[in-house]
């Protein structure tokens, strides 16, 4: 640990398994008191951590989110980070376009991009009355690639690059910097509950990386400390795609 997060107060969205607790404990590591937000588990995952705090929410709905930064500014006081990693993936069938249902469709938009609009809106005024913070979304490097089969996922995780983008330039005046960290195929326990997730990805996702392993959910803790941490204090609207070498960004 080398405290590069001493003293700052993190908000982890999907924060209770796979990607998002990595970071929440990585984060944790680093010195930030972590509020862990997700649909389960929120409480069980912050019990792990020094000073966590679990909230009970869906990111996808404005109450939820309003409640999440009110629990979190009545415990801490203070936002210095948002990572937007709460996302609909693994549970999702790979099908063609045309088959998947409008509401699936839905859904997947509302957890996986409508979530970080929210989830921004509601932590921007704290930390612009702070004078800046960060913001980390988390991507996908699907969209890079132009994976088929999961047209409404990919589509989400595109977005999310654009979003980046776009916030990064309207909130630079404010001291509040927003990257994106889009990984490749990581087996989380997400994924490794539905096996035919992995026949179907596992073995050509190794295959087409420079290092030929499978890709964990530690792999990207380190990009979204950097984000969030003093070595990024000149970087915003950028995408790190972490992927072991399966694409070159």
């Amino acid at each position: 640990m080398s405290g590069r997060l001493e003293g700052k107060v993190a908000i982890v969205t999907g924060g209770s398994q796979g990607i998002g607790r990595a970071i929440a404990r990585g984060m944790a590591d680093e010195g930030a008191r972590v509020v862990v937000a997700d649909l389960e588990r929120a409480g069980e995952a912050a019990a792990a951590l020094p000073d966590g705090v679990g909230v009970t929410a869906d990111v996808s709905s404005e109450a939820d989110v309003a409640r999440m930064v009110a629990e979190t500014m009545a415990a801490w006081g203070r936002i210095d980070v948002l990572v937007n990693n709460a996302g609909l993936y693994a549970s999702l069938a790979m099908r063609p376009f045309e088959e998947i249902p409008v509401e699936e469709w839905r859904r997947v938009m509302d957890v996986n991009v409508l979530s970080m609009f929210l989830c921004c809106r509601a932590v921007v005024p704290v930390m612009r009355s702070q004078g800046g913070g960060r913001i980390v979304n988390i991507s996908s490097g699907t969209p890079f690639r132009g994976v088929p089969y999961l047209l409404h996922y990919v589509t989400s995780k595109g977005a999310i690059v654009a979003f980046t983008r776009a916030l990064a330039k309207e909130l630079g005046r404010d001291g509040i910097l927003v990257n994106c960290v889009a990984p490749g195929f990581t087996m989380t326990e997400g994924v490794m509950a539905h096996p035919e997730v992995i026949e179907k990805l596992r073995d050509v996702s190794v295959a087409a990386r420079t290092i030929q392993r499978d890709q964990v959910a530690e792999d990207v803790v380190g990009a979204a400390i950097f984000f969030s941490g003093p070595g990024s204090d000149f970087v915003t609207g950028q995408t790190m795609v972490i992927d072991g070498g399966q694409y070159f960004h």
